[in-house]
């Protein structure tokens, strides 16, 4: 996938990740302050609105103007996190004129590693994490034709697993046994990310 393809499938995608507001914003409300769902449509707003001047030479500059203007789009935690955690996933792209599937799947860690680090989160917090890192460890145990099915596959199950689960970062945490019960609103918008980009890419491809 080239830079402009890349521009193509994240505007697409964006406008449909950004149809799962009020569903974010209800389960954001039940463990936090109930502003995810306005982060995700502001930030898919503020990206499709940079990408449709952008005239990209280079897939790291679609991740990197993405991050800059999702971080932007909302000031929150999240876009924060996410902003930042995009542009850690433009610098593995380097000068590469296309994407591959390993390209990507650099891509996803860079992210998990960035979202570990600014937001002090580690697997078993119940935060986005135990959807991500699943998601890319079976991605990358899939083949090329199966990678996108076997991340969402595994995104649902480290959020179903997850739900019964105390949460430990975040508003959620001062909630206490009170937030077990409830999915991470964080480990769902990274899987209506998932289904988003699937169903538009495959769109794309047809």
């Amino acid at each position: 996938m080239n830079a402009v393809e890349l521009v193509q499938v994240v505007q697409r995608t964006a406008e449909r990740w950004a149809q799962s507001r009020e569903e974010l914003r209800a389960l954001d409300a039940a463990l936090g302050d109930g502003d995810l769902g306005v982060t995700v449509s502001a930030g898919c707003e503020a990206v499709r609105d940079r990408l449709k001047t952008l005239e990209p030479q280079k897939p790291a500059e679609v991740v990197k103007q993405a991050g800059m203007a999702f971080a932007a789009g909302n000031p929150s935690t999240m876009a924060a996190l996410l902003g930042g955690a995009l542009l850690a996933a433009a610098k593995t792209l380097g000068d590469t004129a296309t994407m591959d599937s390993k390209a990507v799947l650099a891509c996803g860690r860079a992210v998990a590693e960035s979202i570990a680090a600014r937001g002090k989160a580690e697997l078993g917090d119940k935060t986005i994490l135990d959807a991500l890192v699943p998601s890319l460890d079976a991605a990358e145990a899939a083949s090329d034709g199966q990678r996108l099915h076997a991340a969402i596959t595994a995104a649902r199950q480290g959020i179903d697993e997850s739900a019964g689960w105390q949460s430990k970062r975040g508003r959620a945490a001062w909630l206490g046994e009170r937030s077990a019960g409830h999915p991470d609103p964080g480990a769902t918008a990274y899987l209506r990310f998932l289904e988003a980009l699937s169903e538009e890419y495959a769109k794309g491809t047809r």
